[in-house]
């Protein structure tokens, strides 16, 4: 008995994250396999109709977005593959030149037909097909067998939520924050003393790797955007898309302005080595300016990843007294650099640029600055929406409208107030 809960436990485990989006999917993926292929066994004459859950895989996306926009064409790949294999397999079978023939009339059938990205799927689909398909007469079972787990996959994307990618995305966005800190404080402390030429080096291409961290969270973004979409349980899906990728956008205006400003540290240690890069009460301003811009920048991820009104008033409460913080040091920063500036003007260009750079980074933290980006993003993206389909527009205002409506009635009939 001890044996069985042993073995058990890691599947208990797994169940009972059941709102974690893995989760959502794989149960969404393996249901929707299962499901075709029972229907395929009542209406296939195949003894083993594996194409049927094959395909209900292939259909079933990780967000109802792209189902409906991309499922269509990822459907006509398989069929198209389908169709390939059974003409194979009817006048040559499966042998190695047959194969490599397979493929390329696959790889051309799919161009033909303009199914994207899924190019390659239909040469997939046709190979798998070619496998199981040797006998002529069983070879039209298998485009049956297509079409019930194309038609499963859809209606379990339509009947079974999605998942929603936003926390996930709200993560890597933080996580980002959390590295630009890192980073930051990294290269405050060592400006506050002497910074080696290869030490100032190696913080750049820290920088520069951070990159590919913004690549990683926008595909991580893009995710969360889809499964907002279209879908039922979201009901701002449009206001949550702008703020996160806004905030991405700010994060990653600020991770190129580090990269400039790690850039223009190892022109001053290359020209100051191997003296100090500032004079010490600059290098301490240097190092808690910083350390305060780094704490901001998370400040600034968790208010834009806070969807709870409460939260996010405290976060951005949070924020503005840090970026309050981080001004009075800029500008005893400003006044200790002026000075350096007048003791020795050899680089007065990068103590300038220094000054330039952390003060970019305040700018785009700055919570009015936001706001009006955010308003802008809205605008833009509303308009667009309006010109791309303007009776689902129509039909959004006009049931957001009702809501007001009823909302008001109910809010009056609450008062006693009479009804207008």
């Amino acid at each position: 008995m001890r044996d069985v809960r042993e073995w058990t436990a890691p599947l208990v485990r797994f169940l009972g994250r059941h709102r974690d989006p893995v989760v959502v999917q794989t149960l969404r993926s393996a249901t929707a396999a299962t499901v075709a292929y029972v229907v395929a066994l009542r209406l296939s004459p195949e003894p083993a109709p594996l194409t049927a859950p094959l395909t209900a895989l292939l259909v079933v996306q990780v967000t109802l977005y792209a189902t409906l926009t991309n499922g269509i064409r990822r459907v006509n790949a398989v069929v198209a593959g389908v169709l390939v294999a059974i003409a194979f397999s009817l006048l040559v079978g499966l042998t190695w030149w047959s194969l490599a023939l397979l493929i390329v009339a696959a790889l051309v059938v799919g161009r033909l037909v303009k199914v994207d990205e899924y190019v390659p799927e239909v040469a997939i689909s046709a190979m798998l097909v070619l496998g199981v398909t040797t006998v002529g007469n069983t070879a039209w079972a298998r485009v049956v067998e297509t079409l019930i787990g194309a038609v499963v996959g859809l209606a379990c994307n339509l009947l079974l939520a999605p998942p929603v990618w936003v926390d996930e995305a709200g993560e890597s966005i933080e996580g980002l924050a959390r590295r630009l800190r890192r980073l930051m404080r990294r290269m405050g402390e060592e400006a506050a003393g002497r910074t080696p030429v290869d030490h100032a080096t190696a913080r750049l291409h820290e920088a520069r790797r951070l990159d590919h961290d913004i690549v990683e969270v926008d595909a991580a973004l893009r995710q969360a955007e889809d499964s907002l979409r279209l879908n039922p349980r979201v009901r701002e899906g449009l206001l949550h898309r702008v703020v996160l990728r806004t905030g991405l956008d700010t994060l990653e205006i600020c991770t190129v302005v580090l990269r400039v400003l790690a850039r223009t540290f190892t022109d001053l240690a290359k020209q100051r080595d191997p003296e100090p890069l500032f004079a010490p009460p600059t290098g301490a301003a240097v190092e808690q300016l910083l350390s305060e811009i780094g704490d901001a920048v998370v400040s600034f991820a968790v208010l834009v990843t806070t969807d709870v009104s409460v939260s996010a008033e405290s976060a951005e409460s949070r924020l503005t007294t840090e970026l309050h913080t981080a001004a009075a040091t800029r500008d005893k920063l400003a006044q200790l650099l002026l000075e350096e500036v007048q003791r020795d003007a050899a680089q007065w260009q990068l103590l300038g640029a220094v000054l330039t750079e952390v003060n970019r980074m305040l700018d785009e933290l700055d919570t009015e600055h936001r706001s009006r980006r955010l308003l802008e993003e809205l605008d833009r993206c509303t308009a667009e929406q309006r010109e791309r389909m303007p009776r689902l527009t129509w039909l959004r205002e006009r049931a957001r409208s009702s809501r007001v409506r009823i909302a008001v009635r109910a809010s009056r009939r609450a008062r006693g107030a009479p009804r207008q």
